[in-house]
């Protein structure tokens, strides 16, 4: 039942269970049906496919061709308004016109004209399509095949069972938080193996609650449940709320039993360290509501998890770790708020650039040995996040950029003094040293695929989206071809949404130098394929740009004109595609696609990426962020600036990238950059796809592995 969630994630396909039979034809037919949506399967799998029955192997070509369509996006008919997109694309003032003279012709109907105002909506054809899908496929030539065209290749997996079992333990196990999709694989995934292999540790905490939900309902004991909040998040989890606590939740009624579970939960937390009383007052009014639902009076054999209630109604007052540090801060005794942090190495680490700024000289030389002392008791997401962090602090930002789990951004000036230069090397090299410590020692050489070295080291899966070859946020990605075609399709659930695929570029200075959207289809080259301004059968607008044009910043940007929102919509999708200049083809086609990336953040504007013209050519810098936007009719027109301050802080931000590790274990092993020539013995294959005929005991880490680098 996961088989198409395995793809999606691990290019992996699950290995069939069906009779063995002669399923060579089928074969055949896969391999060519795969190419076409610009797939291969490697050797393994075609042979795998053609030793079964035709019955199960017409079943499992079925599946993974279906799975592989979805992933770059061509389960779904992507339609244009103009149908030779394109070409036939007119001046927008003379479109407008054209379409203004058909309403005068038809007698003016319901079109609504004040002085100095059109209403575009009421002219006759605008906004909707004006032929099928298929009459539109029927004005265009087959794609022109290119040695340039995007080639994915499919590797045979285990039984759907065994992968199953290793996406989960994969994903329970994450030393980085996951995105909301991985989080929902993960719920699914935790029924299915519930009585299967457990992960030895589970450092995230969403992660616990996820687990921890299932085990409750199904009456299992709670595993690695250590704070107040672990509890509070799963009784989130399991009301349908939000595991991260960002949002509140309306708690459900519990069963007498798992309000029993729970309460013990509280009770050996509290009874094993009374101290983390203090998280309590955090989220003090969820608790509260939590205890309308569990009746703590009820259960007197329980009087440590009364306590955490009564600590919620102010009844009882339990001073906090950052409450204590805070103190000592206006007492003007940095160093001593240093030490009280120390208890909590993780909290030190994210605060030591404030105690850095405001220690006096007589203090600092101790609050850098506090936080020298803490860095072997974090974990190595916060020592990445804190390396990252000092290298960006030599200087002030541009604009100092804040982005919530959400992916919703706001910038302000960057008012912070910067750190002094003999300091962040002394801090640099010290996390260096630490990190390099824990990195894992390969068992055979360091085979590095050149195009993984610009991907940002992944501590966050909130900081990026689910889809097709979607880096983090800061990573960076080579861009081939002549043309580069953005895509845009949404769907609406329940009310009439209109969506606004446009493009915004940017100058050195990051000031505006034109836009194409549905007010300017074209212009320098650039085409714009036509507004829709309704999805209820799905709708796709598209954007071609020449890589010839002389802005450095490419923005495209999706806008919500009106309607649902991106968390709304029943489907939404952005994505790129390029190509020569002799490729014509459909609009969409799927040997194209480069990257596909869902849209399901908070706010009314969404920047998925920006494309960067460097010296040794193009780039895509991924972004994922969201503005918030007005509630209706957001255009590309409105929110220049907030967009254009955003693409500059996260241009000018360094990024630590996966070249940061293979850096750090060239010290200890050999590396080699892979060019492209397979290797005679096993190796260690760290790359964004894993290639076909790597030798046999070879260990492979590929964009659904690279968090297993970082070090725990």
């Amino acid at each position: 039942m996961h088989e198409k969630t395995i793809i999606h994630k691990t290019l992996r396909v699950p290995a069939g269970t069906g009779a063995a039979g002669d399923g060579t034809a089928v074969a055949r037919q896969l391999d060519a049906a795969l190419l076409d949506v610009g797939f291969a399967a490697s050797r393994a799998l075609l042979d795998h496919v053609g030793g079964l029955a035709p019955a199960p192997a017409m079943e499992l070509a079925a599946t993974v061709v279906s799975a592989v369509r979805e992933l770059v996006g061509d389960h779904v008919a992507h339609n244009t308004y103009f149908i030779g997109f394109p070409d036939g694309v007119p001046d927008t003032l003379e479109f407008w016109t054209e379409r203004l003279q058909a309403a005068v012709l038809a007698g003016g109907g319901d079109v609504t004209v004040l002085p100095g105002w059109l209403n575009l909506l009421d002219l006759p054809g605008y906004g909707s399509y004006q032929h099928s899908y298929a009459e539109m496929l029927a004005v265009h030539d087959e794609l022109i095949a290119s040695v340039g065209d995007r080639l994915t290749v499919l590797h045979l997996g285990d039984t759907a069972e065994r992968e199953a079992q290793r996406l989960y333990l994969a994903l329970a196990g994450s030393v980085t938080p996951l995105g909301e999709a991985d989080l929902a694989i993960l719920s699914e995934l935790a029924v299915t193996c519930a009585d299967g292999p457990q992960p030895e540790v589970i450092p995230v905490r969403e992660n616990r609650a996820v687990l921890n939900g299932i085990r409750l309902v199904l009456g299992r004991p709670l595993v690695a449940v250590d704070t107040t909040t672990d509890v509070l998040r799963l009784a989130c989890q399991v009301s349908g709320g939000d595991v991260s606590l960002a949002e509140p939740t309306r708690f459900r009624a519990f069963r007498r039993p798992e309000r029993r579970i729970l309460l013990a939960a509280l009770d050996t937390v509290i009874g094993a360290s009374p101290a983390k009383l203090a998280d309590v007052a955090r989220y003090a009014e969820r608790w509260k509501r939590l205890g309308e639902r569990l009746h703590p009076h009820e259960y007197g054999q329980w009087p440590q998890a009364q306590a955490v209630f009564a600590v919620a109604r102010g009844e009882r007052r339990v001073p906090t770790l950052a409450g204590r540090a805070e103190t000592a801060i206006r007492d003007g005794r940095v160093g001593r708020a240093a030490t009280v942090l120390s208890a909590a190495p993780g909290l030190l680490l994210r605060s030591a650039d404030r105690l850095l700024r405001i220690a006096p000289e007589s203090e600092r030389a101790a609050v850098i040995d506090t936080v020298t002392g803490a860095l072997g008791s974090a974990s190595g997401r916060v020592l990445l996040s804190l390396r990252e962090h000092v290298g960006n602090r030599r200087t002030p930002d541009t604009a100092r950029m804040y982005v919530n789990r959400f992916r919703r951004s706001w910038v302000g000036p960057d008012t912070r003094a910067p750190l002094p230069a003999e300091l962040v090397e002394e801090l640099s090299a010290l996390l260096d040293d630490e990190i390099s410590a824990r990195l894992p020692e390969w068992e055979h050489p360091l085979l590095v695929d050149p195009d993984v070295l610009d991907v940002a080291l992944p501590l966050s899966g909130k900081a990026s989206e689910s889809g097709f070859a979607v880096l983090p946020r800061g990573s960076r990605a080579p861009v081939s071809g002549e043309l580069l075609r953005f895509f845009m399709y949404w769907r609406q659930t329940a009310r009439h949404t209109d969506y606004d695929l446009s493009m915004l570029l940017l100058d050195e200075g990051f000031h505006s130098a034109g836009q194409v959207s549905w007010t300017n289809l074209r212009g320098s080259g650039m085409v714009h394929s036509g507004d829709i301004t309704s999805a209820e059968n799905g709708a796709t607008e598209f954007i071609d740009v020449p890589l010839t044009i002389e802005a450095p910043y490419v923005v495209p940007q999706v806008n919500i004109y009106s309607g649902e929102s991106f968390e709304e919509v029943a489907e939404s999708m952005f994505g790129y595609q390029t190509r020569t200049k002799e490729q014509k083809g459909a609009p969409f086609e799927p040997r194209a696609v480069r990257a596909r990336s869902q849209m399901r953040g908070r706010g009314r504007v969404a920047l998925p990426v920006v494309f960067v013209k460097g010296e040794t050519g193009w780039q895509a810098l991924w972004l994922h962020l969201y503005l918030h936007g007005h509630p209706a009719f957001n255009r590309v027109e409105d929110n220049t600036f907030t967009t254009a301050h955003r693409v500059r802080a996260l241009v000018e931000r360094q990024y630590l990238t996966v070249s940061y590790l293979v850096d750090r274990w060239r010290a200890r092993t050999g590396v080699t950059v892979w060019d492209g020539a397979l290797p005679d013995e096993p190796v260690t294959f760290v790359g964004v796809e894993a290639p076909d005929g790597l030798p046999e005991g070879s260990e492979i880490y590929t964009l659904d592995r690279l968090s297993e680098l970082i070090p725990g």
